[in-house]
């Protein structure tokens, strides 16, 4: 059901679309974070992510991704799958 909602709704398009102009919209160090709750979703984050530091773009906040804690899965369950990544844009 996942994979059909993704295709009709055309989210991981959307998702690119966005990160290809994010930084665009950004004011020198200004912070983007991103909350993923699919592995598809976290990979394009990721991958951009690593893109603009690579390009001297952004430096990436999240060392490694941030994953909630058993706390906030036991009083949230739909957490279980979020990945949050956050990257700064670098002073132009």
């Amino acid at each position: 059901f996942m994979a059909l909602r993704l295709a009709v709704n055309r989210e991981l398009e959307s998702l690119e679309t966005f990160l290809a102009k994010a930084l665009s919209v950004l004011a020198p160090q200004g912070r983007l974070v991103i909350l993923s709750f699919h592995s598809l979703e976290d990979r394009l984050v990721k991958h951009a992510f690593q893109s603009w530091r690579q390009d001297g773009l952004a430096r990436i906040l999240t060392r490694k991704v941030v994953r909630p804690t058993q706390e906030e899965v036991q009083a949230n369950p739909r957490s279980r799958s979020a990945k949050l990544r956050a990257a700064e844009k670098i002073a132009a």
